[in-house]
């Protein structure tokens, strides 16, 4: 079983960059594919971001394609999401989620283990 916590979020200003992380727990890290998603108040958990166990494969929504950027450190036991160009509509709280199925579930509660959250605000 893994544990997740999330940190870096933050109040930023449309435009601006945050790297939000996601600490794991576990010596079997390596064998856990990875992802991020967000959750706006009144709105549905989406998925976000998905990293493979090894790193070498990645996907985006299409909302956030070409802005942000997933990667993780297994030596580290860490994850990361790099937002660029952030924007009004990026605001949510956003989990880490991991899975030992060989990819990450586009369905939120298709993956087991989940994080507490770290809230993200973007202001226009």
């Amino acid at each position: 079983q893994v544990q997740l916590v999330e940190s870096g979020g933050g109040l930023v200003q449309a435009g601006d960059s945050l790297r939000l992380s996601c600490a794991a727990s576990g010596r079997t890290f390596g064998a856990y594919a990875m992802g991020w998603f967000r959750q706006a108040p009144g709105k549905e958990r989406e998925f976000v971001a998905a990293v493979s166990w090894s790193g070498s494969n990645t996907s985006y929504a299409d909302s956030v394609k070409g802005r942000f950027i997933i990667s993780r450190d297994n030596a580290k036991t860490m994850v990361y999401l790099q937002m660029n160009s952030l924007k009004p509509e990026d605001t949510a709280a956003y989990y880490c989620a991991a899975s030992l199925r060989s990819a990450i579930a586009r369905a939120p509660y298709d993956n087991p283990y989940w994080g507490q959250g770290t809230q993200v605000t973007v202001s226009s």
